[in-house]
């Protein structure tokens, strides 16, 4: 009877220490959402219920042009991080280069360097070569920091994969490039996408290594935002994030159901 009762507290703990956590992580989001409506300029005081920000927000033509640049910057560095990433931790799995350990600690450094430091290192490379601060800057310096986030899941997919399939193929006739697209791509596509996925959140959210390497017209959303603190962030923020926030949940909601779609879908027998 103890031994039930025991288990029953402790899985009421579990879930007492979910919800915990649960309202610490969106209780922020909520406040951001609610006061996005609200009529006073100061988040403390509550002055009604308005639709004024969504439409000031709507006028803003700089807030969604640094909205654009920080959606452009996320889709061409997670997708060279990605070819780069990917292609690195299949070669480095099958051809082992001498010294192919220390290659690997070396492709994880910009992960475990601090960001105010890479920013720096990138800020001196730049001008050593005397490219010109701005989107193609940025680019590089994004798809830098983002390539070991694709290197590492790719690299763990690889991992578990069993190499068979390959030899397979190649017994089969199949050349290298033909084993790899056929074979070796959709095993770690999962990983690739994923890698992609936490690559373009980790782009869009930058703020530190953005500020040295952007250039006079090149505006991230980041930097608007931070660039607000100085003379006060207005509600017009917070429309911003909550719709940011609703498209997230959409498209979350979108790859859940697609993704059960799949699952449930009649598989062909032959």
């Amino acid at each position: 009877m103890s031994s039930i009762q025991g288990s029953v507290r402790h899985a009421l703990a579990q879930k007492m220490y979910l919800a915990a956590i649960l309202v610490l992580m969106y209780i922020p989001i909520l406040l951001v959402i609610v006061y996005s409506f609200n009529g006073s300029r100061v988040t403390s005081l509550w002055r009604g219920f308005t639709f004024r920000w969504y439409a000031e927000l709507f006028r803003d033509r700089a807030m969604f042009t640094a909205l654009r640049n920080s959606v452009i910057l996320g889709v061409l560095s997670s997708f060279s991080a990605a070819v780069i990433g990917a292609l690195g931790a299949v070669g480095m799995s099958r051809f082992h280069p001498p010294g192919g350990r220390i290659m690997e600690y070396l492709s994880i450094l910009p992960i475990m360097t601090p960001e105010i430091i890479l920013g720096m290192v990138f800020l001196a490379f730049f001008s050593l070569l005397a490219l010109p601060l701005g989107m193609f800057t940025l680019v590089l310096a994004h798809t830098s920091f983002c390539i070991p986030y694709v290197y590492l899941l790719v690299k763990g997919r690889l991992a578990g994969m069993d190499k068979s399939y390959v030899e397979a193929a190649r017994d089969l006739g199949a050349g290298e490039l033909r084993a790899f697209f056929d074979i070796t791509l959709p095993i770690i596509s999962p990983a690739v996408i994923s890698g992609m996925l936490l690559s373009f959140a980790m782009s869009f959210d930058d703020v530190i290594v953005s500020v040295f390497v952007t250039g006079p017209n090149t505006n991230t959303l980041p930097i608007k935002i931070y660039s607000q603190l100085k003379t006060g962030i207005t509600p017009k923020t917070n429309a911003l994030c909550t719709l940011l926030f609703g498209v997230t949940v959409v498209l979350c909601l979108a790859s859940a159901y697609f993704a059960n779609k799949i699952k449930t879908m009649p598989h062909k027998t032959t």
